[in-house]
């Protein structure tokens, strides 16, 4: 446990008082690496269409050590042996399993790194921190990885139905105000149980995890996939490929350090290998460097990019349009000669302002590690199978949508 010195409290708005279970954890939490994360908003730009989605990524880890603290302790009083060094391990698994996510990470990824996910970055950052904790952490890096023996421990962390999607399904669900997205969490983790080294959920769970389920599916068209939001992380995606384009043509433009590493040099999976000092350099980056960059962008003498970033600063975002069948090229040519014409710009401009995608919500997976049903007679059941309120399989098929933006002054 803690020592009184180092006992720490946190005043949680979703689950009350959370307290720090131990020394090491502390110590993580009050690491510079694991601070970072108190400035990268979890919802990215969705604020835009939910003004209360400004939690952070920090707000979330916390919460998910929470429920994987609560979790071992119902698992424990049910029988199976997890020792106070597994217990640690998973804590700190779940504690960094989103460390290693950037600014707007999924608009990053995509544009100013190159081959290399958040996944890659959390590994990378959790090895580095292990370094720092003399091998503290060797235990909790297998659990994160699926290499410790008991796989359960991995599956609280990483699964179908683990305490990351728990966590911010109910946290999202909070500050947005959507209210489809509430889970009865406290339920769900006191149903958990583990039979053959595999994560299950007790019979009398069962509609919490139908609900569980739902909830997902509805969070992911109504928040994640919301077409606005959709239109203001693709308008920073292409603010963001427009400035990093600018760079390598040797243009000037304001950035902070850490944002100006990235921007001016292509770094990926090999430069991160080759240069320890690069992860310091992406640990130092945050929605901050992004967000500063944009505003001082608005008046940059590129009107490409001037009028990218106009239009996130003040709000001005594409108009969507979402459907089931892929757009039309025809249609997409005709929008891309108008804003030609419209905006005066070159034809390879248009790409900036007229494009089109997929998105996918995929509520529960058939081919993943699945969420099992324990019965009272001991049958372990899919819970694709097992539910009788409604037909699960229905749900697990994912739905693909596709999606076109365009400004609004095409209409």
């Amino acid at each position: 446990m803690a020592s009184a010195a180092k006992r720490k409290i946190f005043n949680d708005p979703v689950y009350g008082f959370i307290t720090v279970p131990s020394e090491l954890i502390f110590k993580l939490i009050d690491h510079r690496f694991f601070q970072r994360l108190r400035r990268i908003r979890q919802l990215g730009l969705t604020n835009l269409v939910y003004p209360g989605a400004l939690h952070t990524r920090f707000h979330h880890a916390i919460g998910a050590m929470h429920l994987m603290h609560d979790a071992i302790e119902v698992i424990r009083s049910k029988g199976q042996e997890i020792t106070p060094d597994e217990a640690e391990g998973a804590l700190v698994a779940i504690l960094l399993h989103d460390i290693g996510h950037g600014p707007f990470s999924h608009a990053l990824e995509s544009s100013i790194v190159h081959n290399i996910t958040h996944e890659d970055l959390s590994a990378m950052i959790m090895d580095r921190l292990n370094e720092e904790f003399s091998g503290k952490l060797n235990l909790a890096i297998r659990i994160f990885r699926n290499q410790y023996k008991k796989k359960f421990l991995h599956q609280l962390v990483s699964s179908q139905l683990d305490m990351d999607r728990l966590d911010y399904l109910l946290r999202d669900s909070f500050f947005t105000g959507v209210s489809e997205g509430i889970v009865s969490s406290d339920r769900i983790v006191k149903m958990l149980n583990v039979v053959d080294d595999d994560l299950v959920v007790e019979d009398k769970g069962i509609y919490s995890i139908e609900k569980f389920i739902v909830a997902r599916r509805l969070m992911y068209w109504q928040v994640y996939l919301h077409k606005t939001v959709l239109s203001a992380e693709h308008l920073l995606v292409n603010i963001l490929r427009r400035a990093k384009q600018l760079a390598e043509k040797g243009e000037t433009l304001f950035c902070t350090p850490a944002l100006h590493e990235f921007l001016y040099n292509k770094h990926g999976k090999r430069e991160f290998a080759r240069k320890p000092e690069l992860l310091e350099t992406f640990a130092s980056l945050d929605d901050y460097d992004i967000m500063s960059a944009v505003k001082v962008w608005v008046n940059h003498s590129d009107r490409i990019l001037g009028k990218l970033c106009d239009g996130l600063v003040n709000r001005n975002l594409f108009a969507v349009e979402l459907q089931k069948e892929p757009f039309k090229k025809e249609y997409l040519a005709q929008l891309q000669t108008k804003a030609q014409k419209k905006l005066k710009l070159k034809k390879d401009e248009t790409k900036f302002f007229v494009f089109t995608g997929a998105v996918q919500n995929n509520a529960y997976s058939t081919d993943n590690i699945r969420i099992k049903i324990l019965f009272k007679n001991g049958q372990v059941m899919d819970i694709a199978k097992a539910a009788d309120l409604f037909n699960i399989s229905v749900i697990a098929k994912p739905v693909k949508k596709y999606f076109l933006c365009y400004p609004k002054a095409l209409r």
